[in-house]
Parts: C-alpha cells; sequence; structure tokens
C-alpha cells in the first residue's frame, strides 16, 4: 500500500473517530471526562492602577511615569492607566519620551489601558469653549500615539468656588455664574463634544463622560450629554467615589452605558472625605449589566501607598474575581 493511500485511510479513520465523539456527549477523552457542552467561565476583570493613585498632585517623588509603571508591575496590576497631568510638558513634547513610556510597560505585559484628562465647556465664552475642544481633540491624538483606546472626560465646571477645598466642602454642588443655569450650560457641552467625535472615530479612543463635578454630579446630568450625543465614541467611564449620598443606585443608572470603571479605596481615612464602599455590591451590579472591562484603581486614601495599594488590589481581585 502506497504512502499516500496510508494516510487518507488513516486520516478518514480519525474523522469517523471525531465525528462520532462529536455526535454523543457522552464520548470520552482519555481520562473518561465526557466533552461539556457548557459555556467557558467567565474571565475576571483586568484591574490597573492609576498613576494617580501614586502621585496625587502632591507626592512628587512618585510623578515619573516610569517608576509608576514600575510599581504597577511589581504590586501585581494588570494594567496601567495614566493621568495626563502627571505627564511633563517636556515629555508631551517629545514623541520618543512618550514611546518610551508605552514600550516600558509593554516589555513588562502591562497595557496601557486608559487615560484621565481635563477639560472644561461650562463657560459661556464661545472662544474658551473652541480652545476646550482643540485641547481634547489633542487628547485623543494623543491617546491614539500612545496606543490608548479610552480617554475619561470632563463636563467642566463654573469655576464659582473659591477651590477644590470648597467645592469638596459643598460636597461639589457650585452655583452658576450670574444670569446662568445649568440649563443654559448643558447644550454648550452637548455641541462640543459633537466637535470631537470625528476624531475620537477616526483615532478609535472612546470619550467616558465621567460622573465628576459640574454637570456630571448626577447620573441624570451625565446620561443627559450621553443621550443627546448619542455616539458609540462618548459613553461613560463611572467612577465610585464621585457621588457621595445613595451611591448604589446612582451608580447602576450609568451602569449599561460605562466603557471603564474607576475605583476608590480610603485606607487610613480620606483626604477630603471617604465612603464606605460595598465592592462585592458594586461588582455584582456591574456583572449584572454584563460589564467586562477594566477596574482601575484611584487610591486616595492617607495610608502609606506600600501597604495600602496592595490591600486595594486583594479587595478588588476577590470582589471582581
Amino acid at each position: 500500500m502506497s504512502i499516500d493511500r496510508r494516510c487518507f485511510l488513516a486520516g478518514a479513520a480519525s474523522a469517523v473517530g471525531a465525528a462520532s465523539i462529536l455526535s454523543d456527549p457522552k464520548a470520552t477523552f482519555g481520562e473518561d471526562k465526557a466533552v461539556s457542552p457548557e459555556k467557558p467561565g467567565r474571565r475576571p476583570n483586568p484591574i490597573a492602577l492609576s498613576t494617580y493613585s501614586l502621585w496625587r498632585f502632591r507626592n512628587q517623588h512618585l510623578r515619573d511615569i516610569h517608576r509608576c509603571i514600575d510599581i504597577a508591575s511589581e504590586m501585581g496590576f494588570d494594567g496601567v492607566e495614566l493621568l495626563l497631568y502627571q505627564i511633563s510638558q517636556n515629555e508631551l513634547l517629545s514623541n520618543s519620551a512618550l514611546q518610551a513610556m508605552k514600550r516600558h510597560a509593554f516589555q513588562l505585559g502591562l497595557p496601557l489601558c486608559g487615560m484621565s484628562t481635563h477639560q472644561g465647556f461650562v463657560t459661556p465664552d464661545v472662544e474658551k469653549r473652541k480652545r476646550n475642544v482643540d485641547l481634547t481633540i489633542s487628547q485623543i491624538e494623543l491617546c491614539y500615539r500612545l496606543g490608548i483606546p479610552t480617554m475619561r472626560v470632563n463636563t467642566g465646571r463654573w469655576g464659582t468656588s473659591k477651590n477644590f477645598d470648597t467645592l469638596m466642602a459643598n460636597r461639589g454642588i457650585e452655583p452658576p455664574l450670574d444670569g446662568y443655569t445649568d440649563d443654559d450650560a448643558f447644550p454648550w457641552v452637548i455641541e462640543s463634544f459633537k466637535k470631537c467625535l470625528p476624531t475620537a472615530e477616526k483615532c478609535g479612543v472612546v470619550m467616558g463622560l465621567e460622573n465628576h463635578w459640574g454637570l456630571g454630579l448626577t447620573p441624570e446630568g451625565v446620561m443627559r450629554i450621553v443621550d443627546a450625543v448619542n455616539s458609540p465614541w462618548l459613553q461613560v467611564t463611572l467612577d465610585t467615589g464621585n457621588f457621595l449620598e445613595d451611591p448604589y443606585e446612582k451608580l447602576e443608572k450609568l451602569a449599561p452605558k460605562t466603557k471603564f470603571v474607576q475605583v476608590k479605596t480610603y485606607y487610613g481615612g480620606g483626604q477630603w472625605y471617604e465612603l464606605d464602599l460595598d465592592y462585592d455590591r458594586i461588582a455584582k451590579m456591574l456583572k449584572k449589566h454584563d460589564y467586562k472591562g477594566w477596574i482601575s484603581l484611584e487610591f486616595e486614601g492617607k495610608e502609606d501607598y506600600r501597604t495600602a495599594i496592595p490591600k486595594s488590589l486583594a479587595m478588588l481581585r476577590a470582589a471582581f474575581a
């Protein structure tokens, strides 16, 4: 018998055997284990470290992005979210410096999964809004250069608070400018985000509107903007720490449109406030809405990061397993 004929017969016999196994749910492989038609298990949510957890606008020795990437790797995170304010102007002007960050993370097996940016459209000044649209477009393009698929965006706020400490003392509530109301500002914000959509689509970067301050103080405010813009390129970045009262119902209102999640922990007490958040409950709620994306830690407590961040990661691993 020729080699070709033997190979054909052997292959035919294998095909028949495979067909019988696939057609018989009781068929076994080796160790008397039946082929199971069950779906594979749900994978855990990947967990990232936001570089904000380390720098937080005050720890200058932890500002360096490369050091933050190393710490994220050493502590066992799955990825890194960058805080744009943390990147120096010299680094922003150097493509080589930016690409070195991406290479560093890649070499450690850590995706750069998100970026937190700041902009503000809550102003009657048309030129200021245009500058912020241009700023946001440049931030989208920066994410594209770094291979980052989503960036946190804000509505901005009226700016009538004396400073951020005053805003926090007032639980994030801020009066509008004289002669205006929040209803005047929503069209400004909606129009501004619409102008950013072509760049977001071209670059493949999803803008995630955060429940932050300004018009994003309530879930209704966030969804009023997201629904009006009505684009897959403007969705929601959900922050667990920015609803200071009755957080769970408010978070769930945003869950269907959520594409990125930032979680707060406060070991050692919060800098401005702290919330006793039930992450088992939050994880179950997100799972109910089939959220499979990133969980990014924004540590805001006073405890030393070297003990508080590993505790935070262990807690989140258990909750989002």
